[in-house]
């Protein structure tokens, strides 16, 4: 009997993605654990492996193909000793169905009577029209918002579980409430696309992974308020501890790098200042009793955070060895969910290109996120005389609903101590 192939969930959260690239085609044998596809979702572009055995009689929906929804058929396997020629054309009774329900699915889609004949209820029902994830339709119903008044960020303006949080409890009800019998609600209208000037230029499609971060970073500045807080930080005593630890590891073919003992720098500074180690809800503030930094590494792709769990429990040469594994995968985009989704906080570092001092986004429902600047020498006044040291500018963004000022700057003071005083956070 033939084997249908359906699109995965490859995360929690995914419910459509783009079949980016087919590794198999019509014909091929595959057995379990053989890759078959690359699979393009909200977060990263991930290998799909075959589970069952047997000949690929057909590929349903060609690469490329975008807005894919999971358990969709994507690819129809012919089991041992099955013709595949057979297998193939299983599926057509499915298709049968798919036309004969056609007619009730636009009949659902199709438009109501004019306004003046539409009952007051009638709002409740328009909600089944719009799109919109499961996930935001719980919330929707939760918070009291009518999910149909919502501009959606999702593909194909899809209503997410971002658009629901951003709005006010009661907000669009009471808005549609005014609106006469017979006059229909204001519509939305949505923002035009910049008009592109007349230079030669090349235009290239966005990945799901680019509108993912431009949904969520433009998410972040509009809802959450940040407080920005630098410091400036002697790096001197770490650079020197850290080359006494590598001369020590270099047997065992580890090398640490400065951005390895600031992980647990800030991994360390959190547990010591567990209100800044927090996460807001709307109703709730969650705080956290271990320390998983999101590290920020660029990839082709985009920018995506692996995170190093328990990070203020792990030695340094763990979290060395760990991050290189992880940056590695995550630019081959080998990264598994779990390695990418949540965190309590988050790092990035961007003193590898010279830059001094710069305020990072906050990644929600993260509460910070620390910013750090190239080390460089500088003058600076050392027991009240002036002298020359490696100095390092660290910006914490701050999410001020859920950290006052005073907490941000208690962190930022003990993370600066961490650093200059670097054998207080192997002890």
């Amino acid at each position: 009997m033939p084997i249908e192939i359906k699109m995965p969930a490859l995360s929690p959260t995914m419910e459509e993605g783009t079949l980016a690239k087919w590794l198999v085609k019509a014909g091929d044998t595959v057995k379990s654990g053989d890759l078959m596809a690359e699979i393009e979702t909200d977060k990263a572009t991930m290998e799909f492996e075959a589970v069952d055995e047997g000949v690929i009689a057909e590929i349903v929906v060609p690469e490329g193909t975008d807005n894919v929804k999971v358990g969709a058929v994507i690819a129809i396997l012919a089991g041992e000793g099955e013709d595949a020629s057979a297998a193939k054309a299983a599926p057509a009774p499915k298709k049968e169905e798919s036309k004969t329900e056609a007619p009730k699915e636009e009949a659902k889609q199709a438009p109501p009577p004019a306004p003046a004949q539409v009952p007051a209820s009638a709002s409740a029902a328009s909600g089944d029209r719009v799109k919109a994830s499961p996930l935001a339709r719980r919330l929707a119903a939760e918070k009291g918002v009518e999910i149909s008044a919502l501009s959606g960020s999702g593909p194909n303006g899809r209503i997410v579980k971002a658009d629901v949080e951003g709005a006010k409890p009661g907000a669009a009800p009471a808005q549609a409430g005014t609106t006469s019998v017979g006059q229909a609600p204001a519509p939305v209208t949505p923002t035009k696309p910049a008009a592109i000037p007349d230079i030669p230029h090349e235009a290239t499609k966005l990945s799901n992974v680019r509108k993912t971060i431009a949904r969520r970073l433009t998410e972040s500045k509009q809802t959450v308020p940040h407080i920005y807080l630098t410091v400036d930080i002697r790096l001197d005593a770490l650079l020197k501890l850290r080359g006494d630890l590598n001369k020590s590891l270099e047997a065992r073919g580890v090398k640490l790098s400065v951005n390895d003992l600031i992980i647990k720098a800030l991994a360390v500074s959190l547990i010591q200042v567990p209100k800044c180690n927090v996460m807001f809800t709307p109703d709730q503030l969650i705080s956290f009793s271990r320390a998983d930094i999101s590290v920020a590494v660029s990839t082709p792709s985009g920018l995506i955070t692996p995170i190093i769990a328990d990070a203020n429990n792990k030695g340094v040469a763990a979290i060395s060895t760990e991050m290189k594994d992880l940056a590695a995968r995550a630019r081959d985009n080998k990264l598994a969910p779990h390695e990418y989704q949540g965190g309590t906080a988050s790092l990035s570092n961007m003193g590898m290109f010279g830059i001094k001092q710069f305020e990072a986004v906050i990644n929600p429902p993260q509460g910070m996120i620390m910013a750090i600047g190239a080390g460089e020498k500088r003058p600076y006044v050392i027991d009240d005389a002036l002298a020359v040291a490696t100095i390092m500018s660290a910006t914490g963004s701050f999410d001020h609903r859920a950290i006052d000022g005073a907490d941000g700057a208690e962190l930022m003071q003990a993370f600066k101590a961490l650093i200059e005083n670097p054998l207080g956070m192997l002890a």
